[in-house]
């Protein structure tokens, strides 16, 4: 991601589903002017999901998502329609695809179900209409294309800004909590895990949200901390923290300044802050032979010491005193069963949309798992939850009952 983008997470999402060769691909193509997505005659041409952040006018910044067939066939055929109804989870708005020719069939119908299960805005798009005799009246929600000829490309356009525009977002990530001219510490560790010449996408958020709230931001990494809070000649109004970090950050900031992770402040700005800090009460239960599923939003590298396969499954087993499995996904990857686990502990999402996030909280909940996630664990066992949720009164009396 380029320094002026916008983080996928925060682009609308929108997918185009479908049968094999009703289009779905050229369409995409005919949208966004560009030859995004692989066309051809040969059905099943798209054998995974196809993504493309882009900006869409008169929309603004969005990804679109080509999907393969819903009529797939075979083993293979399987996974790639299970990869297409991952999508869904993460789409805003879909975009139904189908051959004008032959009309809406039970696959189709299936889908509308599913949108309409997921509460996702759809359009009912007709390609290849340059292939009827005649075109169709129209009906609420659908529309006659082709992507051959680009009838009516730039009216779908219309109808897709129409639908997806949502209103401005007025989550902050931490910009509510402080006033102009307020100094905040950022403490961003730089170790063998961290990108280089780059912070990470919660630390760059984070600190262009500090900005538009007119407070000043002072990054460190956690060995200057100490010495930056004697020299700043100021109280720093927050100390925002990396959750590996917690512990030896907490004991270097004084109390009367308020202490805070990335992941927590990533967990209320995503909606599930107040489910997370209920989730980690799980650990007081563990018995011996439990399994604790860890999912990371994204795929970075593997570290010898990493957070969450390494670090975590060490702290939680020194906490508890128990022999534990652990099993773990990353990515898209996030299974449909949760009841195997004991504990779901979720990274902050920085890269995963709103909607994702939501869905993979709502799944546990409706399948009773509890979930929480890496800022808000790591904070329990090492004793400073209360602590590093005391900007967050409400949030901290659900903890205290």
């Amino acid at each position: 991601m380029g320094l002026n983008d916008t983080p996928s997470a925060n682009r609308i999402h929108i997918g185009f589903f479908g049968k094999r060769n009703s289009g779905k691909s050229s369409l995409v193509n005919a949208v966004t002017g560009q030859d995004l997505a692989v066309v051809s005659d040969v059905k099943g041409t798209t054998t995974d999901p196809v993504y493309k952040a882009m900006e869409l006018l008169p929309l603004g910044p969005v990804v679109i998502i080509d999907t393969p067939g819903i009529d797939d066939e075979g083993a293979l055929g399987e996974l790639r329609i299970r990869k297409t109804r991952q999508v869904l989870n993460k789409t805003d708005l879909a975009v139904l695809v189908i051959d004008a020719v032959n009309g809406k069939g039970k696959e189709e119908d299936e889908l509308i179900s599913l949108f309409n299960e997921k509460k996702i805005s759809y359009i009912l798009l007709y390609n290849k209409s340059d292939l009827l005799a005649e075109i169709p009246s129209e009906t609420p929600g659908s529309i006659y294309v082709s992507a051959k000829t680009g009838f009516n490309i730039h009216t779908l356009k219309e109808r897709i800004a129409a639908l997806a525009i949502t209103e401005e977002p007025t989550a902050k990530i931490a910009g509510d909590l402080v006033e102009p001219m307020d100094f905040v510490v950022l403490v961003t560790p730089i170790d063998k895990a961290a990108p280089k010449g780059r912070l990470i996408l919660p630390q760059q958020q984070t600190i262009r949200d500090l900005l538009d709230a007119g407070a000043v931001s002072i990054v460190v990494k956690e060995t200057e901390l100490s010495e930056t809070l004697k020299s700043l000649g100021k109280k720093p109004k927050m100390v925002i923290t990396d959750s590996q970090a917690f512990e030896k950050v907490a004991a270097e900031t004084p109390e009367d300044i308020l202490l805070t992770s990335f992941s927590i402040l990533f967990a209320r700005y995503k909606g599930n802050l107040e489910t997370a800090v209920k989730g980690v009460k799980a650990l007081e239960s563990f018995q011996d032979g439990d399994t604790v599923l860890i999912s990371e939003g994204c795929t970075h590298h593997r570290q010898c010491d990493d957070i969450g396969t390494v670090k975590l499954p060490r702290w939680i087993r020194n906490y508890t005193g128990k022999m534990l499995e652990f099993k773990f996904t990353s990515g898209t990857e996030f299974p449909e069963d949760l009841t195997p686990y004991k504990l779901v502990i979720h990274c902050g999402g920085c890269m995963l949309n709103e909607r994702e996030m939501k869905y993979r909280y709502e799944r546990a909940r409706k399948q009773q798992v509890p979930i929480t996630n890496y800022g808000i664990l790591i904070s329990y066992i090492h004793g400073i939850l209360k602590r590093s949720l005391a900007v967050f009164p409400d949030i901290l009396a659900e903890l205290e009952k």
